[in-house]
């Protein structure tokens, strides 16, 4: 039985891939180590559970987090995504000149121990960032709307505290991104 390829091509961290043919069931996580040499997204559980393989898909209608490890390159295929290796800023040597503003709270809040889970957690907490940049948020929500979504990221190291603060504290600080409207809640309870 022949293995079924697919001339595969997209866009990650803004660069344009050159077609290759890839077999048809390659993951994306796969492509991303294994043929582009981008090593920083991880492998956990490799059910899309824990969320260590979270990229961000640039979709037409905004910003998504996709688990890389049960996202195939047939579907990736024509589509663009960032991994972690993509927020910082860098010169043209390829050197980090400036972390992401999530990047930068998560160190400054030491958010995490051993790092695994902090690629997911970056695209995820990037992701809400960017949603609020169109569509922001009540100040009373934030905490709700923080743990909403960081809530499906795993990290075996109990650092969830940290992400959440470093996440919060970004959204608070960033004009544009809170709106000081009093948050509706439900008190029918």
């Amino acid at each position: 039985m022949t293995e079924r390829m697919l001339t595969v091509r997209m866009q990650i961290n803004g660069k344009q891939t050159q077609p290759m043919d890839l077999p048809e069931d390659l993951m994306l996580l796969e492509y991303l180590q294994e043929y582009l040499n981008l090593t920083g997204t991880r492998y956990g559980c490799g059910q899309g559970v824990c969320r260590a393989c979270a990229v961000i898909h640039d979709a037409a209608d905004g910003p998504r987090v996709v688990p890389a490890c049960i996202t195939g390159v047939a579907w990736a295929n024509g589509r663009s995504f960032r991994t972690v290796e993509g927020h910082a800023t860098r010169d043209d040597q390829g050197a980090v000149t400036q972390l992401s503003a999530i990047q930068q709270a998560f160190l400054d809040h030491f958010s995490f121990q051993c790092s695994y889970c902090t690629p997911g957690f970056v695209a995820a907490a990037t992701t809400l960032v960017e949603r609020l940049q169109t569509a922001p948020v009540a100040r009373d929500d934030v905490e709700d709307v923080v743990l909403e979504a960081l809530n499906e990221n795993i990290c075996r190291c109990t650092g969830y505290v940290r992400y959440l603060q470093a996440t919060r504290d970004v959204i608070l600080n960033t004009p544009g991104l809170t709106t000081d409207e009093v948050a509706t809640r439900d008190t029918a309870s």
